[in-house]
């Protein structure tokens, strides 16, 4: 088995997007990043920090990209809620728009 960052990241992500195993993995991220024990000791200069800057980075990426999913899903869901209840015959349906060509008449 080829080890990569990709993969690595391919696997921490499919496991971030599992909603059984979500706040257990951004637990253990934010335990990891507390911890003095690391893959890169943090007494080391630059190195030290570079695997927890890189880990909580990819945390805060894919937990906002959650986030940002999950309320455009409820505005959708909300938005097609608001159309389906506005059935009054003086309104002016906003999902179906119908292009008109003027002419004029003399």
């Amino acid at each position: 088995m080829k080890f990569s960052i990709q993969s690595l990241y391919t696997w921490y992500r499919n496991l971030l997007r599992n909603p059984k195993y979500r706040w257990w993995v951004i637990l253990g991220t934010l335990l990891y990043f507390v911890s003095p024990f690391d893959i890169a000791p943090d007494f080391l200069p630059i190195v030290g920090e570079l695997d927890d800057v890189f880990l909580l980075t990819l945390l805060v990426t894919e937990v906002s990209g959650l986030l940002i999913e999950g309320f455009k899903e409820r505005k959708g869901n909300v938005d097609a809620k608001a159309a389906n209840t506005t059935e009054d015959s003086t309104s002016i349906p906003t999902a179906n728009t119908i292009d008109v060509d003027a002419v004029s008449v003399k």
